[in-house]
């Protein structure tokens, strides 16, 4: 039996590493099913997903000098979400007008910097002015 891309095949799970199962197919070929393809949710071990022995089914995503790369989560097929629509590449901008208000203006942002940081150095003068210590402080 030749290996077919995109056919989905039954399979025994043989090993099990930290990247990923090894799963014998139905022509005595081994392939690797990576972690990234065991599950739709996030995998931090694989062993959590599949044990040795096995019987899964999987989608045969390529096959390359003799290594075969398979997939378990793309045995379900599901529809395609569809992409949002980006607008033209002319002048650089992507986003929709109307949905984003302009970006601050280098000098709106310096004045705001610089009223606020007025109001910081005037409050604490205030607020140490009179706890400077030492002798010859306030005696009361």
């Amino acid at each position: 039996m030749s290996i077919e891309i995109g056919s989905k095949v039954q399979g025994k799970v043989t090993g099990i590493t930290n990247f990923g199962a090894f799963v014998e197919l139905p022509d005595g070929q081994t392939g690797l099913v990576h972690i990234s393809e065991v599950a739709d949710s996030f995998v931090k071990d694989v062993n959590d997903h599949l044990t040795v022995g096995d019987q899964i089914e999987v989608k045969i995503l390529s096959e390359k000098e003799g290594k075969i790369a398979l997939s378990i989560k793309k045995t379900v097929d599901r529809p395609e979400r569809p992409r949002p629509e980006r607008r033209s590449k002319q002048g650089g901008n992507y986003r929709p007008k109307g949905q984003f208000k302009p970006k601050e203006s280098f000098e709106d942002k310096m004045a705001k910097f610089l009223k606020s940081s007025e109001e910081n150095l005037s409050s604490l003068k205030r607020n140490t002015e009179g706890k400077r210590g030492g002798r010859g402080g306030r005696r009361g």
